[in-house]
């Protein structure tokens, strides 16, 4: 979008599923008693992430990614979240890593370049859990209630949708091409 689109882009974190445990849940267990398709569902993010040229891995277990949220709030803070961000995309949807678990989050942390002895006292510390508290509140203020959810200008686009829909977004934001003339919207 960044290319098409003279946008910034900010990461807000949102509490999908606070109470899953470190351990992480399986899928079965998280939906049960719900009129839920995991199957349908992966296959239908199968071909999302296909057409987008991403690689994905169906899953069979979600954990917990509190600290996630808070190492990827320190990558942001120090203009590294890109990478991390992705990085963690590839180790939970592809990779399907425990993003629960510290050690893996350092791990995940030391691939992009940052620096562990930092990223550690991060975690340990607890340094940005009040700025990812604000994330969660700003969430519900929006009306969030799912992953991703995009927000643009007062519109917003929830769940994991082609790029087209995201084009659609932006034009209904009004946000201004980066190819185009200063004052025309398109």
């Amino acid at each position: 979008m960044q290319r098409e689109y003279d946008i910034e882009i900010e990461w807000v974190h949102f509490p999908l599923h606070p109470e899953t445990p470190q351990e992480g849940v399986t899928l079965e267990a998280l939906f049960a008693g719900r009129d839920y398709d995991i199957a349908a569902a992966q296959q239908r993010m199968q071909g999302l992430m296909q057409q987008e040229g991403l690689p994905y891995s169906a899953r069979n277990m979600t954990y917990n990614s509190r600290l996630a949220q808070e190492l990827g709030k320190w990558a942001d803070s120090i203009g590294r979240g890109e990478a991390l961000h992705d990085a963690l995309f590839r180790a939970f949807f592809v990779d399907l890593v425990n993003l629960a678990e510290p050690d893996n989050l350092l791990r995940i942390a030391a691939s992009v370049g940052l620096p562990v002895d930092q990223a550690r006292e991060v975690l340990e510390q607890r340094t940005f859990k009040e700025q990812v508290n604000r994330d969660w509140a700003l969430s519900m203020q929006l009306g969030i209630t799912g992953v991703p959810t995009f927000v643009a200008g007062g519109y917003k686009v929830v769940g994991a949708q082609p790029y087209e829909v995201l084009q659609q977004l932006m034009q209904a934001a009004e946000a201004r091409r980066r190819d185009a003339p200063a004052g025309d919207g398109e």
